[in-house]
């Protein structure tokens, strides 16, 4: 049976220990949520028939769409924490800090490593005001959360991150790493968990992973692969032992390159334009904090490629030159828009969300 629990409520590692003990299926349930948000999560818990050896449940969106419930076994987490804790260098006696919700399926994983003798979880945000930093040694959470840690100012004794959820930049990596920090960027997702790991020289198969291309498409072979959902489904496909979320992928000399999801492509007069290859682009100029692309429909073309940035308030980047001096003409954004991007619970840029803002005037639009 799924137990839905709130996320900010005290105990509640023990609430978690407790319900595993008795057989339940903990999912935790963000508190801020709506009642009708919270209404539909637990008729979808209510109406599930899990898997006899589903252990967790948790939910996942992506970067857009209605929450998902996610089934796996106690067993697809638990393989991985020896390998998570070994990239850490972390153990029972370390604290780990857990910005993101316990709703998110990142912080539930660590919780989950807390009860199998695994780093101590400090949960809250990265201000020093709010959360005790003092005993911290480790972090997971989303490049967000480890930007918004080094802006506070970190921890006195953090000395690691494992960071995942959408792209770590390498000036971000260096901020950190020039303040002490060794980071540990994964690539993942909640049907999938732990993919591919970048220790600073390219994505890599996470140990007991095995990685395959298929007509553009990343497939995985890997024991930390989820059941499947709870009601109606989502991107993960099974073939065989192989899984997929139809993330599209290249791999080179053993590293992995993501190229997104098919259905993010840009089709722009004759060309394929990827738009995480862009956003790349985009977080390397001075001043840009971080970047959605997107494209917006017109005639003939079929679509322009559009920008959404979150600035650096200190910095009024010439977007269009410095852009145009690293993408080509068909890659270059021709419309774009600044403001705070809206991102997910766990601190990932929510794509839809901030589509229709842009669209929807709800943000400024720059003329460059």
């Amino acid at each position: 049976m799924i137990v839905p629990v709130g996320g900010e409520s005290a105990g509640l590692l023990e609430g978690l220990r407790t319900l595993r003990a008795a057989g339940q299926i903990p999912l935790v349930v963000d508190e801020r949520w709506s009642d009708s948000q919270r209404d539909a999560v637990a008729a979808a818990s209510a109406a599930a028939q899990p898997p006899p050896d589903t252990g967790w449940a948790t939910l996942t969106s992506g970067s857009s769409g209605s929450p998902r419930i996610v089934l796996r076994s106690a067993a697809s987490w638990a393989s991985s924490f020896a390998a998570v804790a070994r990239l850490l260098d972390a153990s029972a006696d370390d604290a780990v800090l857990l910005p993101a919700p316990a709703s998110a399926s990142l912080t539930l994983f660590s919780l989950a490593h807390a009860l199998a003798d695994g780093p101590r979880p400090v949960l809250g945000s990265a201000d020093p005001r709010t959360v005790d930093h003092s005993a911290i040694t480790c972090l997971h959470g989303t490049p967000h959360a480890l930007r918004s840690v080094l802006d506070a100012g970190p921890p006195p004794h953090l000395r690691a991150a494992l960071v995942g959820g959408s792209h770590l930049d390498g000036a971000l990596r260096e901020q950190a790493e020039a303040a002490g920090i060794r980071v540990v960027a994964y690539y993942g997702a909640a049907e999938l968990s732990f993919v591919a790991v970048d220790e600073g020289d390219g994505l890599r198969a996470f140990p007991g992973v095995e990685l395959e291309i298929r007509d553009g498409e990343l497939w995985v072979r890997s024991p930390f692969v989820a059941l499947g959902y709870a009601g109606s489904g989502g991107p993960l496909r099974n073939d065989g032992d192989w899984a997929t979320v139809g993330d599209r992928a290249e791999l080179v000399d053993g590293r992995l390159r993501l190229l997104g999801r098919a259905d993010d492509a840009i089709l722009s007069a004759s060309a394929t334009i990827v738009p995480e290859e862009v956003e790349a682009v985009l977080r390397s100029l001075p001043g840009v904090r971080d970047a959605v692309v997107f494209g917006v429909p017109q005639a003939r073309v079929g679509a322009l490629v559009a920008a959404f940035v979150e600035l650096d308030d200190s910095h009024a980047p010439d977007l269009r030159a410095a852009s145009a001096a690293q993408l080509t003409p068909a890659h270059r954004p021709r419309q774009w828009f600044a403001g705070t991007l809206p991102r997910t619970a766990s601190g990932k840029p929510a794509r839809a969300e901030a589509v229709r803002r842009a669209l929807a005037g709800e943000v400024e639009r720059l003329a460059v």
